[in-house]
This record gives structure tokens, sequence and C-alpha cells, in this order.
């Protein structure tokens, strides 16, 4: 057993050697076939690079440090040639960057290793990275390089790494900025300096420094500046100091910079340049009522601004200052078409229906009635009533309902809230049918019911809903009506109606013509329906209300009824600013402004004006009002401004001179003349002339003290008044003539009695004079006295101005027939008993033309005549006395001396003339 044992390791070892034998052989025989292929110079195998590197260069060096390390293996490695690397080429890649700037060496051949380097500097300002490939190749298979074989294309990304060789440098040299003082701000002003450096290391400033000592300001590392402690104006208006930067790489700013603060005093945010008064005198045409105005913010940024200026008028006239003439005059220079019917005329024996009602003061001369519905009613009668029927109408007035709510108690059922407050009630008859309408307000509602044909059709509503009617302040509305088509003004504006065809059970009206303003008729009784107890009892105010039948007025002629003649205006909407907007209500007693930017909204606020068109404008006070709000990107900080008040004071226009003039103060024809068919006429040669006195100043042409100067205008006369003084006309013995027709074609009024004759209606000038000239005077057959006088006056805008009062004496020259009939003679007697009863009559009388041989003057001539005779008679007398003084005296020649010196009185006679007083 030992003896196997022992057998069996002698086996293994010897196995062992065998093996070891056979490697040592494989070995040697590799090596035997390497070193005879080394011999022989084979190159089978292509060199082997890395596909990408990634490289790192400096600006001040040109060697780029790869990674990983460029180095090229070869699989015919140790050949001789074939396992070598001869070099490195570098080609161009997708950047432009390539054998241009950058090259590859080979710094050992056995092993591959190599080195990529700049052909020069680079810049990293320039170009911070670059992208090229490169390419290996052996050394072939011998000294030429023949076989030579090259490896793959491998990319290389190239970095260029900064270094710091710029200073930072400021992008103002100087910087300002204004501050209010007494405040602590975040930030004032903020610097900013900039570093050339391509790498954030190097480009970035790391911090800010104040080199100027002892300032009350700070910076930051961001450049922002701000104060340490309040500032004040008055102890140093101006602060002045440089700062400087640093980059990271704790590289200065090449040039400091200066910072200016200016302190401001407080400021207080709101309207700078705000004028409580101002003043408009008549004729300016349009006045800037804010020239100097703007706003100031204090540095809030707002981003809307909306400011409303509202001019206050109501108290002058209806609502604004209009034409002062009455709505009929209105309507004719407005060119509405003849033939309106005036339901509220002024109380007079033809017009009495409005009588009863109470009127109110208006400043515009027009009448203002006031109803209630319970006992201020207007029935107009029935023959006016029927002048306005038909479909096609329109209807106008103006209204202005009670001051306080017109809104219903909270205690009120909610049933009798159907009540409505009419206006106009109206039935009249169309051929062989009754239509009827009536125009009511409830609450803020107006409403129109309308019956075609009161026996058949059932009623249409139209119904507003409209402001206007509950404000408590003047509206203008025109209703114009082309049955089933109705049109709404209200203060010129259109408004669509809503139209309702199902109104429930409502009774037909009775068939009969009737027109009420104030209540509606029915059942042949009144029914006032405004009545009710604490919600209407406030009055109801109407004026000028007219219906015309026939066509409906145009559009332009009620905006000419309605339109101002004052508001607020915008200068110039092409100077408007971008982002801003206007906005004017139809009265022009509101104007909007509102816009983004500070600046271009006070430009727009320097332009708001106020014109006035009329020559005589209404003098008075106007209040006005300026409301701003502001809004801010931070509303909880933004900005609240205080509404401005102030006031327009239109000054007293100049008041125009009225002159009559052209006619004597005495008129003498004939009596027979007067007697005539055609009358005589009393005024023929009347002049009218409208003037302006007004204040200039003379100082400034180079003289002293001051002057009036009259300037004649053209004017529009509204009436003119012929009065007999002393007794009225006797309508059986004297009369005023005046062509009719020619009034009715230029669309005067006229009021003929006895006491005066009254002519109205707006006109020129040359108008009323041809119709006064027109004016004769007649009397009947030996109605004829010595003398009778009449008053001419005329006047402007509803009688605000008058003009002279011309007197004019009309004397009647008599016949000699006539002068000696018994009656005449009786009359002359009594006027020489009593002189002084007629002492001016004597002195107006005009004596009669030479070439008038067949008339004699009057009472008065003979008077005079009858004296010269006594004087002619007195004077023979005395010639007479005198030569028989003589005669007597050269009898006594002869006589004493002493008889000779006395005085002989026996002669003398003292005669008293019966005529002198």
């Amino acid at each position: 057993m030992y003896h196997t044992a022992s057998h069996l390791a002698d086996f293994e070892t010897a196995k062992r050697e065998e093996q070891i034998c056979f490697l040592l052989q494989t070995m040697l025989s590799s090596l035997i076939l390497s070193r005879l292929l080394i011999s022989l110079g084979a190159n089978k195998h292509k060199p082997w690079i890395e596909t990408e590197y990634q490289g790192i260069v400096m600006e001040n060096d040109n060697t780029v440090l790869l990674n990983p390390p460029l180095f090229a293996l070869d699989k015919d490695a140790p050949l001789h040639y074939a396992g070598e690397i001869c070099g490195f080429k570098v080609h161009n890649g997708p950047g432009g960057s390539g054998s241009a700037q950058f090259e590859a060496v080979v710094l050992d051949r056995s092993t591959g290793e190599g080195l990529v380097r700049s052909k020069e500097p680079l810049d990293c300002e320039s170009q911070k990275e670059h992208s090229f490939t490169i390419q290996a190749y052996d050394c072939g298979e011998g000294p030429d390089g023949t076989n030579s074989k090259k490896s793959h294309k491998a990319t290389v990304h190239v970095r260029v790494n900064d270094v710091n060789e710029f200073s930072p440098v400021f992008v103002e040299r100087r910087y300002e900025a204004s501050v209010p003082e007494g405040r602590l701000f975040d930030r004032i002003v903020r610097v900013e300096a900039v570093d050339a450096d391509c790498s954030p290391q190097y480009s970035q400033i790391c911090f800010y420094d104040i080199i100027t000592p002892n300032v009350p300001f700070t910076i930051d590392n961001d450049g922002n500046i701000k104060n340490t402690e309040p500032l004040d104006s008055k102890r140093q208006h101006v602060h002045s100091f440089w700062v400087t930067a640093f980059d990271c790489g704790k590289n200065r700013a090449q040039a400091d910079a200066q910072v200016i603060v200016t302190v401001k005093p407080s400021c207080k945010p709101g309207w700078i340049g705000w004028t409580k008064r101002i003043e408009y005198t008549p004729g300016s045409g349009s006045i800037p009522l804010f020239p100097n105005l703007h706003l100031e913010t204090c540095e809030e940024t707002v981003w809307n601004i909306q400011a409303t200026v509202e001019l206050q008028t109501g108290h002058i006239g209806k609502g604004c200052d209009r034409d002062s003439y009455s709505d009929r005059s209105v309507r004719r220079l407005c060119g509405a078409v003849r033939g309106e019917v005036d339901l509220l005329p002024p109380p007079s024996p033809a017009t009495n229906w409005t009588a009863a009602l109470p009127t109110l003061p208006s400043s515009d001369s027009s009448l203002v009635f006031s109803f209630n519905g319970s006992t201020h009613v207007a029935v107009v009668p029935d023959s006016v009533a029927s002048a306005v029927s038909g479909d096609h109408f329109t209807l106008q007035l103006w209204m202005r309902r009670g001051g306080a709510s017109t809104q219903p108690p909270a205690n009120q059922a909610r049933g009798n809230r159907k009540e409505e407050e009419t206006i106009i009630c109206s039935t009249v008859k169309n051929d062989d049918s009754y239509s009827h309408y009536s125009l009511s307000v409830h609450g803020c509602r107006l409403s129109l019911f309308y019956w075609p044909d009161v026996s058949a059709a059932r009623p249409v509503k139209f119904l507003w809903k409209l402001e206007q009617v509950c404000d408590s302040e003047w509206h203008h509305l025109s209703l114009s009506v082309q049955f089933p088509s109705v049109t709404l003004y209200v203060d010129g504006v259109t408004f669509d109606p809503a139209l309702i065809h199902d109104n429930g059970a409502i009774p037909n009206p009775v068939p009969h013509q009737r027109l009420v303003i104030g209540a509606c008729w029915g059942n042949f009784t009144i029914s006032h329906v405004i009545n009710l107890r604490g919600w209407c009892e406030d009055l109801r105010l109407l004026s000028g209300v007219t219906v015309r039948p026939g066509n409906v007025e145009p559009h332009s002629v009620v905006e000419c009824l309605y339109a101002c003649r004052e508001g607020l205006d915008f200068g110039d909407l092409e100077t408007l600013g971008s982002g801003m907007k206007v906005h004017v209500n139809p009265s022009q007693s509101v104007l909007v402004l509102e816009g983004d930017d500070i600046e271009s909204f006070n430009r727009a606020v320097q332009q708001v004006t106020y014109r006035n068109s009329l020559r005589f404008a209404t003098p008075g006070v106007r209040p006005l009002k300026l409301t701003t709000s502001l809004r801010c990107f931070s509303e909880e900080n933004c900005l609240s401004l205080r509404q401005l008040e102030g006031y327009l004071v239109v000054l007293q226009p100049d008041a125009p001179q009225i002159s009559l003039s052209g006619v004597g103060p005495h008129l003498a024809r004939p009596a027979a003349e007067f007697e005539g068919l055609q009358g005589v006429p009393l005024f023929p040669e009347l002049r009218i002339v409208c003037s302006l006195s007004h204040a200039v100043n003379t100082a400034a042409q180079g003289m002293e003290g001051g002057a009036l100067m009259s300037d004649a205008v053209a004017h529009t006369l509204d009436g003119c008044e012929v009065q007999p003084l002393g007794e009225e006309l006797n309508p059986e013995r004297e009369e005023l003539l005046i062509d009719m027709e020619a009034l009715k074609e230029r669309g005067l009024d006229i009021i003929n009695t006895t006491a005066y004759i009254a002519i109205t209606g707006a006109e020129s000038i040359s108008v009323y004079e041809d119709v006064l000239r027109s004016i004769r005077y007649r009397l009947a057959k030996g109605s004829a006295r010595f003398e009778r006088r009449f008053r001419l006056s005329c006047s402007e805008m509803n009688g605000r101005y008058t003009s002279n009062e011309l007197t004019l004496e009309v004397n009647f020259l008599h016949s000699l027939d006539s002068l000696y009939h018994p009656s005449h003679l009786l009359a002359s007697q009594q006027q020489f008993l009593h002189p002084s009863h007629h002492t001016g009559e004597l002195s107006g009388h005009t004596l009669p033309n030479p070439h008038r041989n067949s008339v004699v003057p009057g009472a008065a001539t003979v008077i005079i005549m009858v004296c010269v005779g006594f004087l002619v008679v007195m004077v023979i007398l005395g010639v007479f006395r005198i030569r028989s003084i003589h005669r007597r005296g050269e009898g006594a020649r002869g006589g004493g001396k002493e008889g000779s010196n006395q005085w002989d009185d026996s002669a003398l006679t003292i005669i008293v003339n019966p005529m002198e007083v």
C-alpha cells in the first residue's frame, strides 16, 4: 500500500513537468513567430483613440489639457514603424474651429502620447468654446510611411478659461435722483457697473462701495442706494458723492461714478395750480378752465387716472344758458315747422284755461306752471283740441319733477303703485272715430298709451325707463308720433321704447273730445291720478307744452331747441395723447377724462374749456367741481385725492343800446289825411340801431383816462310796443292800422288793444323797421282834435334789454272853413282864456308848409296873428301921438326958457299887453 501511494506521487510530478515543458515550447514558438513578423514589417491594424475629448485652455496659455489624455494605441506594436504613431491630424469642426487655430503633436511614438495646443493665444470674450475633430495615423511599414493607417475621427471640445483681465465700468458716469424730504426710502437710485470678462467669476460685480465719507447714504451689492436718515431740504438741498465697484476677482472699477441726490420739499399728492375763482367775459368764446393745473402723485406709480369735471348750471334757466327768447321765438330761430299749438299759453281773455294755474318765476322769462294733480289742472278748450287731431303729431315740453324723492314710501300698499302721474291726456275726433293718447310718469318710467280707435282697437303702450324723469332737473321732451312709429328725444338724445301690447283689462276711454294737462279725463269727470299723499305731493313743473299736427320735427330741429349755449368742451382732440379718452354728456355739463400716463393727462386737463356762444350771456355764478380717481398697482396704498370745488363767474355783459330815431317829436298833417282810408304813417322814417358800449384802455393808445367805445352790432329784437298816451283809443273815432298778412308771413305775433299794440317774435332789426314804418293812424270823419301823443319802445331778450322811449305828438291841421266854425272859435276862445292849460301843447305845434295856401294853422297860430295885429295897431297909434307932440312943440317955441325946460307928461300913456303873463 505504501508502494502504491509513492508510485502515484511520482506520476503526478512527471505530468506537471510535461505540461510545463509544453507551455515553454508554445511560448518559445510564439516569440519566434513574433520576431519573425517584426522582422518582416507587416502593418495590419489601424491606430485607436478615444471617440471624444474635453479640453481646457487658459487665455494666457496655448496648451490644451484634455480629459482623457491623448494616447493613440496600435495593435501592431511593438513592430517597428507599423506599431508606432507618427502624428495627429486636426480637422475643422461645426463651429469653424480646427486646423487654423489648433494643432496636435506626438510626444512619444511608441506609446502614442500626444499634445493639443493652440497656434495663437485664445480670447474667451471673443469665443468661449471650440470644437473640432482629431485623427491619429501610424508610421506605416517603413521609414517612408508606406501603407500608413489612420484611426477614426475623435471630437475634441475645448473651453477657454477666463483670466481677470478687465475691470468694472459704470454704465453711467453720473446718476441723479430727486426725493422728497422727511422720508426713508428703500431705494433712491440704482447704479450699475459691467465687466467685460467672459466668465461669471470675473464678469460679475461682487459689491459696490461709497468712497465719499460721512454721507447719509448706503449702497448694497446690487447697487441700490438708500438714505440712512431722513433728509432735510433746508439743511442740505443737494447731496453729491462718489461710488466704486469691484468684480469677484477684486478688480476695482476703472473710473468711479458720481451720484447727485436732490432733496425736494415735502410732497403732497394732489392737483397743483387750482384756481378757485374763474371769470368769464361774455363774448370771449372758449376759455381754458385749468391752464396751469397739473397732477402731483409724489412718485407713486398709477396705471389709471380718471377726472370728472362738473359744471353746475341747473339754476340758470332750464338747466343751462340758452337763447333768452320765448319758446315760440326759439322754435322760429331753430327752423321748426310752423303750426304748433301752445297748450299752456300766457293767461289772457282768449286763453283763460291757464289763468287758475300757479306760476313760478323763471330766469329765462318763460312761463313755468306747477301741477299737483288735484287742484292745479288745465282743461284745454275743444276748439283748441280739435286743431291737433290726427295720428301724426309732435308733442314737446319742458318738465321738472319735484325736489323730493319720487319713490313711494315703504308703508304704501303695493297695489296702489299702479297709479301714474299724468302729464297730458287727449281724446280727439278723427273723422268718424276717436283716438286717444296719454303721456304719464310712474317712478322713473315714462309711458305713452295710444288708442288708434277707442271703440275698436286695443291700446299700445310705449315704455321708457329714464333717469331724467326722476332726477329733479329740467329736461326737454320731444315725442314724435307717426303711428305705429314713436320717437322720443330727451334733451336731444334718442331713446327707443319697449312695446307692450297686452295691457290687461284697461277700459276704453269715453269717445268724447277732451284734452287735459295734469290729469286724465274719464267718464266725463276729471280723474286726478297724482294726489297720493306722501308720494307725489311734490310739484311737477311744465313749460312750453306745444303740439304740432302733421309730419314730425327733424332731429336737427329738436337738437336746436334743446341746445345749451354754454358748457364744457375740449380744446383740440388731435393733440390728445395716446391712451387718453374724453367723454362729454349731451348737456355738456359733465366732462370725463381718462388715461394712464400722467404727462399726457396733465396736458389734456389743461385743454378743458368753457364756452358760451351767447352774446349776452346770463351773468352769475356756476359752481365747478373736479373729482379724481386713481388706480395703482398696490390698491392698499393708492393715493386718494379730495374733491376740488370752485366756481365760474360769468360777468355782466356789455348792455346793448337800442336806439330809436328818425322820427321828429311832432307830426303835423291836415286832418283830412288822417280821415282818409289809409290814414297817416306814424313812423315813416324810423331807424333802429343797436350798439354796444364798452370801456377801452386808452392809456395803451397814448390817451389819458378811459373812454367808451360803441360798436354797431346786428341784433334780433323780440318785441316792440306802440302805446297811446293819455286816454286809450276810442274805437268809434280812431284806430291803428297794421298789415296783418305781412306779420303772419314773417311769423310775428300781435296783440292789438285800445291801450297798446304789441308786436312779438324774434326777428331782425330790418324786419321790425319795416313793420313799424307801416303802422298808420286813422280817424273817423269829424273826429279830428288838435293833437294826439304816442310812445314807441322795443326790446330784446324777452325784455331784458329795452330801447329808449320815442314819443311822437301828432298835430291835426284844420282848413280855414273849419277854423271859423263856431265850435272851433269856441275852442279858440277857451284856449285864449286858459292859456296855461295848453302851454305844453302850444309849444309843440309845427307851422304848416308855405306852399299849402289852403290850410290855416290851428288855434295857437290864430292867437299869434291876433297879437301881431294888436301890436301893429299900438305902433301906429304911437306914431300919430309922436307927430302930434312934435307939432305942439313947434307952436310953443317962442315961449320962455323956463317953459321949454319943463317935461310935458300929459301925453304919456302906459299900455299893458293883455297876452303877457
